[in-house]
Order: C-alpha cells, then structure tokens, then sequence
C-alpha cells in the first residue's frame, strides 16, 4: 500500500527535484547545520540527515525530532517538504531525517506493520542512541513524526518503542486495524493526526482490502488508550486562503492520563499533502490555513 503509480511518481521526482533546487538556494541562508550520515544496522548501512540549530550547545541539552518520509519519497525531499529549520532554529531542538529501505519495486519505505524481515523500530531505536551519543540530547524529549508511511511508521513506535518516544504526529498517514487491536504502549502517547478527508493515496474512511484503519477509529482509539474525555473541543482554524479549495477543523481532546492529549486537524477537501508547505503538491488542494511544522512543533513542545 502507499505506493504511487508510475506517472505519479515522475511528476513527483520532478516536483521533488525543483523543490531540492529552491531548498538548497534557501539553505545558504540558514545558520544551522546539516549533515549526512550512517550507522550499521542488522548488516546494513543506513543513512539520515541530522539538522542542527545555530543555537545548540553541548552543555545544554536539546529535544529531538524524527522526521519520516513517506513511501516513494526519501530523507532530502522529506527535510525540504516537512520543512523544520526555521522553526528549530528558534526554539532550537535537533532534527533528524532518517532513510529508508527500498522494497521489491525499488521505492524507498518504512515496515510500519512487519510485512517484511527489515527491522526499522530497531534501526530508529540504535539511531536515537547514536544521535545521543553524538549529541546533548533531552531523552524525555524525543518525538517522532512524518508523511504517509513516514506517519504509520510514528505510529508503529509509538506502539512498540513509547519508552523512548514521548509523543508522535502523522501527517497523510494511518494504521491498520490488525495494529490497532496489538498497539500496546507501555503509558499514554500524545498523538496528532493532521489528514484531508479528499487523500486519494490514504483514504480518510480507509480500505478494507488493505487492512487500513480509517482516520476516525485511529483517533478514537488513542483518545480511548490515553483515557481522554471522549468530546472534543472543536475550532474552526480561519480560512485565510480560499484558493487552497480547503478548510480546517481543529479537534483537542484533553484530560488524557499522564497529561497526555489527542489533537487532530481534519482538513475538509483536503488532499495527500503536507498544509503550509511552500511548494503545494500539484492537484492535491495544499491547506495553507496553518502550517503542519509549526503545528506539530507546537503540539510537541
């Protein structure tokens, strides 16, 4: 699932590519800085990109991001797309940008629901100790987000690795079904949903055949693990833009346990795409009512 087809996947690359373009003309302008790196995990070598703020310090430690790209996509498109530099450098918390494996159709992807051998929660589990090792890390501030599969994938560690995630955000992304009856967190996981109820590639009501949950019983379920009140508080986010063929509605739900709570921005109309981003996605109706980084950043902080 999640996979797009060929002449999607062209118009994406090229997408990508101007995107690559413009974001490295941008890059000059930023004071943090951004490497490229790798460990060994399992017998393979796999890469991320790490985003350090200006601000940063070793004697003070700092929260860090995971930000996952969706199937088909990978880790440079992703730092440009969920954009979060601007953002880290103000309230300066590191972001990492891991790779994924690429599967039998040669696209890059994250085994959110073990339908295959390779091993990503324990991959991103060494990764957070090596950027820890490398870096003055807040360990009770380590959050996870990300696109599409990028988003399944924050679900699966919230699931499988909550000793180490203190909160997630998906962005176009869900679960499956099969996951949400086996999801057992060691305590409540603050989650945010951000998702378009028009998203061709993961659809809001989900798909039966392929074992996908619908937005509304991923939200429910963690309103109901996390023991929230089970009515939210609804605000209509200001359709600033009406070129965007989209609104928003903001639902919170609080008094979670543990001071845990359930955010999900529902974007009526809104397509397979990241709202805010510079660059909208072509044909996907890109939200730019609010921005999904500063959202996320905020629901995080």
């Amino acid at each position: 699932y999640l996979i797009f087809n060929k002449s999607n996947s062209i118009t994406m690359r090229k997408l990508f590519l101007f995107c690559f373009l413009l974001g490295s003309v941008y890059s000059y302008s930023q004071q943090g800085t951004t490497t490229t790196d790798s460990i060994m995990h399992n017998g393979t070598i796999r890469n991320y990109i790490t985003y350090v703020p200006p601000s940063y310090s070793p004697s003070s430690s700092a929260p860090l991001v995971l930000n996952f790209h969706g199937r088909g996509s990978n880790a440079t498109q992703q730092y440009y797309l969920g954009d979060f530099r601007g953002i880290a450098d103000t309230a300066g918390f590191i972001v990492v940008h891991p790779q994924g494996t690429l599967d039998p159709q040669g696209f890059a992807y994250w085994n959110s629901s073990g339908v295959t051998d390779v091993d990503d929660v324990g991959f991103l589990s060494s990764l957070i100790d090596t950027i820890t090792s490398n870096y003055n890390i807040n360990l009770d501030r380590v959050y996870s987000m990300g696109m599409s599969n990028g988003g399944f994938m924050s679900y699966t560690l919230a699931c499988e690795l909550s000793d180490k995630i203190a909160a997630i955000a998906s962005v176009t992304g869900s679960m499956l079904t099969d996951q949400i009856m086996s999801c057992s967190p060691s305590r409540p996981v603050p989650v945010m949903q951000i998702h378009g109820t028009a998203d061709q590639v993961v659809l809001y009501e989900g798909e039966t055949l392929s074992g996908i949950a619908s937005i509304d019983d991923v939200v429910s379920y963690w309103v109901s693990f996390n023991n929230c009140y089970s009515e939210a508080i609804l605000s209509v986010i200001p359709d600033n833009n009406t070129f965007d063929l989209s609104t928003v509605e903001h639902y919170v739900y609080g008094g979670c346990n543990n001071d845990s709570s359930v955010e999900f921005y529902k974007i009526i109309n809104g397509g397979h795409t990241w709202p805010g981003a510079e660059i909208p996605l072509v044909g996907n109706n890109t939200n730019q009512d609010f921005n999904a980084s500063q959202a996320i950043w905020d629901f995080f902080n």
